[in-house]
């Protein structure tokens, strides 16, 4: 089976250091709060580097006119950054009267990909709603929603089976889901860019793919330069690679106590009292 460090251009470029002293298919530290907030059926803090977003998750019966009487559910998301997430104030869009291009294009984005993986059927006439506000951004902020929202809609299914109105959890989501950010910066595929990776990266793609390896997303688009197919390939090795640690994260959150925090390294996860030494 081909190596990641078999499709680098040059065998240095896998030990190479990158600014924040990651090696190139090594993922950002990684933090989830599950239960975060108390209100909704499903909340979790998800922590990507520094880039950090609330993924909520709200159970709801009845499903949009639209969609009544045809015995299968619904769940939509909704992506939103808060005005100081990033180092300049944005004016919040509700203020502005209309939901911004990218915004919505992100929205649109996380709901597909988790429709991906629920059936529909199985949920019944409920609704779901993902809410993703972002609260720093550096980098992976729809990357980082996906994989948080997960959880989230996991929660949030475990309170409707307690609730008797879903028979089965795992009847209703068929696989896991998680997104990453991969690119190609001076030349050298990376795995899970920041901020400062990503605005000077030639080629950058965001990847959703399934616990059993399937992809539901593939965004990719050469900012400077094209890309070949051998680098395309390396991108998606990598989004792989990093796409099934993140899984592993979410199944061992899942099995946590709500409120405890579970910390990622990029070489292995552990609860945060482990990791602290207590």
């Amino acid at each position: 089976m081909t190596q990641i460090k078999d499709l680098l251009p040059d065998s240095d470029a896998l030990n190479a250091v990158r600014a924040d002293g990651r090696a190139v298919d090594e993922l950002r530290p990684v933090k989830v709060i599950r239960g975060w907030t108390q209100s909704p059926e499903g909340s979790v803090l998800i922590e990507c580097g520094n880039t950090r977003v609330l993924c909520t998750a709200t159970f709801t019966q009845g499903v949009p006119r639209w969609r009544r009487d045809s015995g299968l559910g619904w769940v939509t998301a909704e992506y939103a950054m808060i005005p100081r997430a990033t180092q300049d104030r944005t004016d919040r869009e509700s203020v502005k009267g209309k939901v911004g291009g990218r915004t919505h294009e992100i929205s649109r984005l996380i709901g597909r990909v988790l429709r991906g993986v629920t059936d529909l059927s199985k949920l019944g006439e409920n609704q779901i709603q993902i809410d993703c506000d972002v609260l720093q951004a550096d980098g992976g902020t729809r990357t980082a929603s996906v994989t948080g929202a997960y959880i989230a809609l996991a929660d949030a299914l475990e309170w409707a089976k307690g609730k008797k109105k879903i028979k089965s959890v795992k009847a209703v989501l068929k696989d896991q889901v998680s997104a990453v950010s991969v690119g190609i910066i001076n030349g050298t595929p990376m795995l899970d860019l920041p901020y400062t990776e990503d605005s000077q990266a030639m080629t950058d793609m965001n990847i959703a793919m399934t616990g059993n390896g399937q992809f539901i997303e593939i965004q990719g688009t050469a900012e400077h330069r094209p890309f070949s197919r051998d680098e395309l390939g390396t991108l998606l090795d990598l989004a792989q690679k990093g796409n099934s640690e993140l899984q592993q994260l979410q199944r061992k959150a899942l099995e946590m106590p709500l409120g405890e925090t579970l910390e990622y390294t990029g070489k292995t996860s552990r609860p945060a009292s482990l990791a602290e030494g207590r």
